[in-house]
């Protein structure tokens, strides 16, 4: 099976909702697809760019995509990679691609000298948690608050 990662084009924006939609759902998350194309459009290809999406393409057909933002870290005085998602359809996890993606998101973090790499991912996602620990990563408990603007 070949794939290719490469940059989220415009043309990529309906998958890439429908693929938002499937990672909310396999994190057992409400999700609303109302606005989100015209969000990630103003987001991905606004000025200035906001968020960094890479598509993975398997025979013609998005089956997966990662995204990221450069942030600020005040306690560590450095720019960091925030990897806000980083979802595969079922059928494409455990073939590589994932580690692929961390390469590749680790080059970047390294290209724009940033300190770390940070994401999150549910306590209860052991297969995601087992693969990051492979990676060499460490997990650090902190519990996430939402509030509505």
């Amino acid at each position: 099976m070949e794939y290719i990662i490469r940059p989220c084009e415009e043309k990529d924006l309906p998958d890439l909702v429908n693929l938002c939609a499937a990672h909310a759902a396999f994190e057992n998350s409400e999700y609303s697809p109302e606005g989100k194309l015209e969000g990630l459009r103003a987001g991905i290809f606004g000025t200035p760019q906001r968020l960094h999406v890479w598509i993975v393409e398997i025979d013609g057909k998005a089956e997966g995509f990662t995204s990221f933002t450069f942030d600020f870290s005040t306690r560590d005085a450095a720019p960091i990679l925030f990897m806000d998602c980083l979802f595969l359809n079922e059928e494409y996890r455990s073939m590589g691609i994932g580690a692929e993606i961390m390469k590749r998101i680790r080059e970047e973090a390294r290209k724009n000298k940033c300190f770390n790499i940070q994401w999150q991912t549910p306590e209860f996602n052991a297969r995601a948690i087992k693969f990051y620990v492979g990676l060499g990563s460490t997990g650090k408990q902190k519990m996430r608050f939402f509030l509505d603007a």
